[in-house]
C-alpha cells in the first residue's frame, strides 16, 4: 500500500475474508493517479523538507525538494502539486505551490476545507466579467411580460445574519368554493431571467451547484452582485420572481395554483425573532413598528395552522433536533456555541415554501416534461430489519410494516415523546431514512409524505432550483427546456453513482432503460446531490475544527453530557453546556469487559450490567484534543472518584494537540475507527512533557482550574523532593 495514496484509483483482487466476513485484498493495478493537491504544513527535521498531510488517510509525508519550497516558512500550511509518487521503497515528492499562512491564521480551517474537499472557491475571470456587465436596477424592459405586483404586501422573513433573500410570501382570506380559504403567494428570485443557459456564470454555477456555508463566510454559488444585489428581494427596491400563487382550503389542502413570471417590492425585511415576537404579542413594540403589515402576519399565522393540520393528516415526519451555530469573534475564535431554536416563524416559512415546492413537482409531473425531482425513498430492507429489532428489544409495542408508511414512523415518535428514552429511540428512527437526492424519476418524498416534491425556492443558493424555474417557464411558454453541455462529473459524482447502484441492485429494482433526455438529467441530479453532500462534509469539517479549538481551552475540565451514540469501540457524549461531541474509549468505561449489543445499541458491562445507551447521561473530562485529526476523547468521571487520583490519571495520559509551533504527533498504533462519524484515528499523542509544555502555553495568561492548579502543585512537589540515594536514576533499557 505504499506505492499508492488516498484518492487513487487501482484495481485490486480479493484474498480472503476477515472473521467478520469483510473482504481483504491486494493492489494489483494503479489505474489513474489522483490529480489534487495535497494541503499540509510544512516541516523542517533533521535537514529534510517535508509536509505532513492535513488529511491522515494519505498515510505518507511529501518530500519536498530543497529548492521546490518556495517562500513557505516551517509550520505553516500549504498546498502541494506531487512531482513523483510514491513506490514500495520510496516517499512521494512534490513542490509548494500555495502557501495558505500560518495555522492559527483566522479563517485558516476554510481555506484547508473548500481545498481538501475540492470547493470551487474563485470565479472565472468570463464569470465576473458577465456579472459586471449586468444592470445594477430592474430595467423597464425586464418588466414586459410580467404581472405587476409591487403594490401587494410581500415581505421576506430570514435569519438576523441574512444577506441574500430568495423568497417573499403574502396572504390573504379568500373564498375557495363555498368554504374560507386563503390565498397563499410565494414569490422568488427569478434568477433564470439573468443567468442564461450555457453561459459563463451558469457554468460557474453548475461546478459548484449550491453555496457552501461556514461561520462568518459563505461561498456563494452565483456572484456577489446576484446573490446579494440584483437576484436579492431585498427590501424597498423593485426584483423579478417567478410567483407561485395558490388557494389553501380550510383543511390546508391545495385547492389550485398557478405559476407566473412578475415584478415584485418588498415592503418589509422580517427576522424570525421580530415575526414571532409579533405573533406571540399584536400590541408589542415589535407589532408598533410594523403596524400596516401586521394583519397580513396574521393571515399567514392562520394559513400555516391549516397546513400543520394537513401535515398531521398526511403523516408526515416532524422529529424535533437540536441544531448549534458557533458565534465568533473578529478574530475567527469560538465565543461560543449556542442551540439553534426554531420558533413560530420558521415553522411558517417551512410550510409555505413547502407548499410551493409540491405545485412546483406537481407542475412539472403534469406537463410530463423532464425535470428534477427530490426524491426520497423509504428505508432499506436492511434498515427496516434492525429498526424492527431495536424496537422489539426495547419492548415497545409498536413497529413498522414490510412496506412502511411516514405515518408509522410518526406514530411511534408521537407515541414515545415521553418516555426517558425518547431521544435514543427518535434518533434510531432518522437512522434507519435514506438521503434525499436529485434525480428526473419521481419515486415521491418518503419523509414528507409527499407523492412529488421538487426544490423551487432558493435558486440563488441551489443549481437543481434554477433548473425547476427554467423548466417551469418553458413549460408556461409550450416550449422544452433542453439542458446544456455539462461539464465531466466529478469524484463526489461517481461515489454517490455507485452508492445508488448497490442499492437499486440491493432492492431488485429493475427501471425501464432511460432516454438520452433523462441520461442527462439523471447525470444533472446525481451531480447536484454529490456536490451537496460535499458542501455538507466541507461544513462539518470546519465546524469540527473549530470545536476542537474550542475545546482545546478547556483540557482538564470537567462537564455533564449525554450519550448521543454508542459502537463497538466506545460511546460518544454531546456536552450539554457547549453542544460537542467527543469520544469516551472503551477502555475509559471502567475495570470490566464491555460488550456492544447492536439490536439494543448500547454497551454493557458484564459484571455489574452497567449499561451505556444513547441518552444516558454522563460527566466526562476533556483529556485529549488532536485538531488534526477533528477528534476530542474525553474519560469518564465516576462519582466518589478521589481528586488526587483523578488529577494525576489526567497526568498520565495528558491531553495533546498540535500547537502553532510546526512539532507533530507521533504515530499511535492500533487506532480504532470511528465508524462514519471520524476519520481513521491514526493520530498520535505527545509525551507528557510535549503535552504538559502545549497546554501551558495555550493557557497562559488565563486563570487555573482548580484541576490545573492541583496537577502544577504535585508537579512542584515532585520536582523538590530529595531522592533516596545521592546516584542519578539510570533509565531502564527497552
Amino acid at each position: 500500500m505504499r506505492a499508492v495514496l488516498h484518492k487513487d484509483r487501482v484495481k485490486a483482487r480479493i484474498v480472503r475474508h476477515d472473521r467478520k466476513n469483510r473482504p481483504e485484498g491486494r493492489v494489483t493495478e494503479i489505474i489513474e493517479r489522483s490529480p489534487n493537491p495535497i494541503i499540509g504544513r510544512l516541516l523542517h527535521e533533521s535537514g529534510v523538507w517535508l509536509v505532513a498531510p492535513e488529511d491522515k488517510r494519505y498515510g505518507q509525508d511529501i518530500l519536498i525538494p530543497k529548492g521546490a519550497t518556495g517562500t513557505a516558512k516551517p509550520g505553516q500550511v500549504v498546498v502541494v502539486e506531487l512531482t513523483e509518487p510514491p513506490a514500495l521503497f520510496g516517499q512521494p515528492a512534490g513542490r509548494v505551490k500555495e502557501v495558505l499562512g500560518e495555522v492559527d491564521d483566522p479563517g485558516m480551517e476554510i481555506e484547508i476545507a473548500v481545498r481538501k474537499y475540492g470547493v470551487p472557491h474563485e470565479f472565472s475571470d468570463e464569470a465576473l466579467a458577465l456579472a459586471r456587465a449586468l444592470p445594477d436596477a430592474v430595467r423597464p424592459i425586464d418588466k414586459q411580460g410580467r404581472v405587476d405586483l409591487t403594490d401587494v404586501a410581500l415581505v421576506t422573513i430570514d435569519g438576523e445574519d441574512a444577506r441574500d433573500f430568495d423568497d417573499a410570501v403574502y396572504c390573504e382570506p379568500a373564498k375557495v368554493g363555498r368554504s374560507k380559504g386563503w390565498r397563499l403567494l410565494v414569490a422568488i428570485a427569478d434568477v433564470s431571467h439573468y443567468v442564461e443557459t450555457g453561459s459563463a456564470i451558469d457554468i460557474d454555477a453548475y461546478d459548484r451547484a449550491t453555496s457552501v456555508y461556514f461561520p462568518r463566510r459563505v461561498i456563494p454559488m452565483l456572484p456577489e452582485k446576484l446573490s446579494n444585489g440584483l437576484c436579492s428581494l431585498n427590501p424597498n427596491v423593485e426584483r423579478l420572481c417567478m410567483v407561485c400563487d395558490m388557494l389553501i382550503t380550510a383543511k390546508g389542502e391545495v385547492h389550485a395554483y398557478q405559476f407566473y413570471p412578475a415584478v415584485m417590492f418588498s415592503h418589509a425585511r422580517f427576522t424570525y425573532t421580530e415575526v414571532a415576537a409579533i405573533l406571540a404579542n399584536t400590541r408589542g413594540p415589535e407589532a408598533a413598528q410594523r403596524k400596516a403589515l401586521v394583519p397580513h402576519l396574521l393571515d399567514l399565522h392562520d394559513v400555516y395552522q391549516a397546513l400543520l393540520k394537513e401535515r398531521g393528516v398526511r403523516g408526515a415526519v416532524d422529529f424535533e433536533t437540536t441544531e448549534t451555530q458557533i458565534v465568533c469573534d473578529d478574530a475567527g475564535r469560538i465565543e461560543k456555541i449556542v442551540p439553534r431554536t426554531r420558533n413560530v416563524a420558521h415553522r411558517l416559512i417551512e410550510e409555505a415554501m413547502l407548499s410551493a415546492n409540491v405545485c412546483s413537482a406537481d407542475f412539472i409531473a403534469q406537463s410530463k416534461h423532464v425535470g428534477l425531482f427530490r426524491v426520497h425513498e423509504g428505508p432499506t430492507p436492511e434498515k427496516k430489519d434492525m429498526l424492527r429489532s431495536y424496537l422489539k428489544a426495547i419492548g415497545l409495542g409498536l413497529t413498522i410494516g414490510d412496506d412502511p408508511m411516514p405515518g408509522e414512523f410518526q406514530s411511534i415518535a408521537l407515541a414515545t415523546k415521553d418516555r426517558p428514552d425518547a431521544q435514543q429511540i427518535h434518533s434510531m428512527l432518522l437512522r434507519s431514512m435514506s438521503q434525499a437526492i436529485y434525480t428526473p424519476m419521481n419515486n415521491g418524498h418518503f419523509g414528507l409524505a409527499y407523492e412529488a416534491y421538487t426544490h423551487f425556492t432558493s435558486p440563488i443558493r441551489r443549481y437543481p432550483d434554477l433548473l425547476v424555474h427554467r423548466v417551469i417557464k418553458a413549460v408556461l411558454k409550450q416550449a422544452k427546456y433542453q439542458l446544456p453541455a455539462l461539464p465531466t462529473p466529478g469524484e463526489a459524482h461517481a461515489k454517490l453513482s455507485k452508492r445508488l447502484a448497490a442499492r437499486a441492485v440491493e432492492s431488485d429494482q429493475k427501471p425501464k432503460k432511460p432516454t438520452v433526455d433523462q441520461l442527462a438529467w439523471q447525470a444533472a441530479g446525481l451531480h447536484c446531490s454529490a456536490n451537496e453532500r460535499r458542501a455538507d462534509e466541507a461544513s462539518r469539517d470546519v465546524e469540527a475544527w473549530l470545536k476542537c479549538k474550542y475545546m482545546r481551552g478547556h483540557l482538564g475540565e470537567e462537564f455533564g453530557g449525554v450519550v448521543s451514540s454508542a459502537t463497538s469501540f466506545g460511546i460518544f457524549v454531546t456536552l450539554d453546556a457547549m453542544y460537542v461531541e467527543g469520544l469516551v474509549h472503551i477502555t475509559e468505561l471502567g475495570g470490566e469487559y464491555f460488550r456492544f449489543d447492536e439490536a439494543r445499541q448500547e454497551l454493557r458491562g458484564e459484571r455489574t450490567g452497567m449499561r451505556y445507551a444513547i441518552g444516558t447521561r454522563v460527566r466526562i473530562q476533556v483529556s485529549r484534543v488532536d485538531l488534526d485529526g477533528r477528534k476530542i476523547d474525553f474519560r469518564l468521571v465516576h462519582e466518589g472518584e478521589d481528586l488526587m487520583a483523578r488529577a494525576m490519571k489526567d497526568k498520565s495520559g495528558g491531553g495533546a494537540f498540535d500547537g502553532p509551533s510546526g512539532e507533530r504527533d507521533g504515530g499511535r498504533k492500533g487506532g480504532d475507527k470511528y465508524a462514519d462519524k471520524r476519520a481513521d484515528k491514526s493520530a498520535g499523542k505527545r509525551s507528557d512533557r510535549s503535552a504538559a509544555r502545549s497546554t501551558g502555553a495555550s493557557d497562559r495568561g488565563a486563570a487555573r482550574s482548580p484541576i490545573q492548579s492541583l496537577k502544577a502543585a504535585v508537579k512542584k512537589a515532585a520536582a523538590g523532593a530529595p531522592r533516596k540515594s545521592g546516584k542519578p536514576s539510570k533509565k531502564p533499557r527497552r
